[in-house]
């Protein structure tokens, strides 16, 4: 047996219902739809979320806030991140995706300064706190805001 040779099980497949074919079929003249009305007309569905002409949820419930469309999504990595970092190892970008500390798709990574670091690290981001950069200086290492 070969691709083209299969077939389908006999009678496994229905053929679809032909309504509007005349009175004896018993699906003409309205074909199953009823008489009259809205549901009745071509094109006569109701759009998502309505509610019988009540005000919709999504319209009764209050708005709050504002959604900025052009906001940055900033990646946050601290200090104490970087522990799995040999001595004077370079940190960028690259460099944290390959370490798994920064996973999907970023505008920005942000260096913060909360934990500690006992060895010298060249830091090469595009925000780095000013915290962060007093602990890595004074543990020896380089940073540069790159853009």
């Amino acid at each position: 047996m070969k691709l083209h040779e299969l077939k389908p099980a006999t009678h496994s497949r229905k053929g679809p219902k032909r309504v509007g074919r005349g009175v004896a079929s018993g699906w003409g003249k309205t074909a199953g739809r009823g008489n009259k009305g809205h549901k009745q007309r071509s094109g006569g569905q109701t759009p998502p979320g309505f509610e019988g002409g009540q005000m919709p949820l999504q319209r009764r419930l209050p708005k709050r806030g504002f959604a900025n469309i052009f906001r940055k999504r900033i990646a946050i990595v601290n200090i104490r991140d970087l522990h799995r970092f040999e001595s004077g190892s370079v940190v960028d970008r690259a460099a944290l995706i390959k370490a798994g500390i920064l996973k999907g798709s970023w505008d920005g990574v942000k260096l913060l300064g909360n934990g500690e670091i006992k060895h010298p690290l060249n830091i090469q981001l595009e925000l780095v706190s000013g915290a962060a950069k007093e602990k890595i200086e004074a543990a020896g290492g380089k940073v540069e805001v790159v853009s």
